[in-house]
């Protein structure tokens, strides 16, 4: 067995399971930071004990997001040993910016908030969630500045066989990395207001708290309008920025072929099971390709008969992939509109409260949906065009040693994910507790 293979396999688990956990800590800590800026404003205690119980479900996502994420850091050096020697010098100073300046900053202040209630001024212990949330999404942006490097290296030299920083300006603002973070913290609000939204559905239909969660779901029916249109507008954009930078990667998702000036596009594709042509190709676009990548129905759009074999990307994972999470946008999209024109009487939908409930994992599925689409997209590189994924490896790792941690992993993983989920839906099920000072 091939040890770089099984090393993939255990960083996909590990990035996989962490990413359940970053958009909720994301949007959740601007929902609790936003409801107790409203305790703040008006004095209302409503809004105290909603910053408390929205706060709990944050405190156990956060604990669960820095649990799976440690093990990714070091897995570059136990698994992909070649490559940090490669890139360490790029890639390991946003890591370290990242965890210097934003994790240091969101767990010193996320302690002050849990333990702050009634020992700090409040304007003061309002502060330090609106720090948490601040933090925590420029914490994305260095990560995800980082991947950016990956996706579309720019800014450096190689020198005596490694990557050198040659531009920290130019890796700061890298084009690729920052529609990247504008479409996940985008998709992590709205993974948020949908989780709000089927959390507040549970308890109308139970009939518990209602005037409580009716509030709550008011402003995650706000938050969701305007995220999901964001969301798409920046995933429209990233899109574009694909077919410029990472070509291979674009004629995956749209199983284009042939590369031809006008491209059209199919409404109705099946890629071939051999990866060579489409097995259906049917009602086309004429120009609707080329307008959507480059906004202009002449452009010609790169297919994969011009990209030699060893340097595509295999097209069904990324194809479909990126087909459903599109789908799942558009539902969610949907969902949104009318959840924002419903809202004054949603409390009395009944048996269709079910339907907020049963939308809470699709925000989920199509952010994992959509990493699957930007890494495997990104195959066979991992620094794109520079470094291929084959020889980022530990020459001295054996095929066994991945084995037998990957099959760890995936045994810790599960526990610690089942306990976590099972302890939000508690939280959440549980609904506010009046009497608690703090939830810690």
């Amino acid at each position: 067995m091939d040890p770089v293979i099984l090393s993939r396999l255990q960083f996909a688990l590990a990035t996989a399971v962490h990413f359940f956990f970053v958009p909720l800590t994301i949007g959740l800590s601007f929902f609790t930071a936003w409801m107790e800026t409203k305790y703040v404003r008006t004095g209302d205690e409503v809004y105290k004990q909603q910053a408390k119980f929205w706060g709990r479900i944050f405190l156990i996502n956060f604990v669960l997001g820095v649990v799976t994420g440690i093990a990714l850091e070091f897995q570059f050096g136990t698994n992909w040993a070649n490559y940090s020697k490669y890139v360490g010098d790029i890639f390991g100073s946003l890591l370290a910016i990242e965890a210097t300046v934003s994790f240091f900053l969101e767990s010193t202040f996320i302690a002050v908030w849990a333990f702050g209630w009634e020992k700090i001024p409040k304007k003061l212990h309002c502060v330090s969630i609106w720090l948490v949330a601040v933090a925590s999404t420029i914490s994305a942006l260095w990560i995800l500045l980082a991947n950016g490097f990956m996706q579309n290296p720019v800014g450096y030299v190689e020198k005596d066989g490694v990557a050198t920083l040659a531009s920290f300006t130019e890796v700061l603002t890298n084009t690729y990395g920052w529609h990247m973070y504008l479409h996940t913290v985008c998709g992590a609000f709205v993974l948020a207001s949908f989780l709000v939204m089927g959390v507040c559905a549970w308890h109308f239909f139970v009939g518990k708290n209602v005037d409580f969660f009716h509030r709550a779901f008011k402003t995650a029916a706000g938050f969701a309008l305007i995220f999901t249109i964001c969301s798409a507008l920046a995933g429209h954009q990233l899109g574009q920025v694909t077919a410029r930078t990472q070509p291979s990667k674009f004629a995956a998702m749209e199983s284009v072929w042939e590369t031809e000036p006008s491209t059209p596009m199919y409404l109705l594709t099946i890629p071939n099971v051999t990866e060579d042509g489409n097995l259906v190709q049917a009602l086309p676009v004429p120009g609707g390709l080329s307008f959507l990548a480059t906004n202009s129905f002449d452009n010609t759009i790169t297919g994969l008969n011009d990209i030699k074999p060893a340097d595509r990307p295999p097209v069904w994972p990324v194809f479909f992939s990126f087909r459903v999470m599109v789908g799942l946008g558009c539902i969610l999209l949907a969902a949104a509109v009318i959840s924002f024109i419903i809202k004054g009487f949603v409390p009395s939908l009944g048996w269709g409260l079910w339907i907020y409930i049963l939308l809470i994992p699709v925000p989920y599925l199509a952010a994992e949906l959509g990493w699957i689409v930007t890494e495997i997209g990104r195959q066979p590189w991992v620094v794109y065009g520079v470094m291929r994924t084959a020889e980022a490896g530990s020459p001295p790792v054996d095929w066994y040693q991945v084995a037998g941690t990957l099959g760890a992993m995936a045994v810790i993983y599960a526990i610690i994910s089942i306990t976590g989920f099972i302890l939000m839906i508690r939280a959440a099920v549980l609904g506010p507790d009046n009497k608690a000072e703090h939830y810690a």
